[in-house]
């Protein structure tokens, strides 16, 4: 399996105090943002703060993206190596291909192809 790009994602139970911690605080640069989240540089790593989490299970609350260049084909890696697919691979409705699994202490791992259509793959370069 070859993984192209990953973050990591946090559900935080209160989205704008964590977003302040990394920005103003930590003073992480902001790679981009969009309606109910912020992707912060994170060394040669990326670090998402979306959606609402749970007070008090940082697991629940934490996931690992990885970006595959074929989903399929990971799928079928993974399930030969005896990995148990949580979520098999579906299209989100904001357009990318997940399937989901866990890490042996219960971390959601996601894993994900982005369309060719996707504005994700689009150049963002006037």
């Amino acid at each position: 399996m070859e993984i192209l790009s990953s973050r990591i994602i946090l559900r935080p139970a209160d989205p704008a105090r964590s977003r302040r911690f990394y920005r103003d605080v930590l003073g992480l640069a902001i790679y981009r943002e969009f309606p109910g989240g912020t992707v912060f540089f994170l060394g040669q790593g990326l670090l998402e703060i979306s959606g609402h989490g749970d007070d008090g299970d940082a697991r629940a609350s934490t996931v690992v993206w990885l970006q595959v260049r074929d989903l399929t084909t990971t799928a079928a890696e993974l399930t030969l190596r005896g990995v148990p697919i949580d979520r098999k691979p579906q299209r989100e409705r904001w357009g990318l291909d997940e399937m989901w699994v866990r890490d042996p202490d219960g971390v959601r791992l996601v894993f994900v192809e982005i369309p060719p259509d996707h504005p994700l793959r689009a150049d963002a370069r006037p």
